[in-house]
């Protein structure tokens, strides 16, 4: 854990809750590491702006 960053998801609740949302796990299981990515990046690149 590294304070004050984000460093990933819990993927095996994103993956329940795409479940729960009728996605299907092949789906899920291909995209989400690459939204995850994305998402953690900006988060991070937000959370170092001065106004973040």
């Amino acid at each position: 854990m590294l304070p004050g960053a984000v460093v990933g998801w819990d993927l095996t609740a994103a993956l329940s809750l795409g479940d729960a949302l009728g996605v299907p796990p092949s789906a899920a299981a291909e995209l989400l590491p690459v939204i995850e990515a994305v998402m953690v990046a900006k988060l991070n690149e937000q959370m170092e702006r001065p106004d973040g």
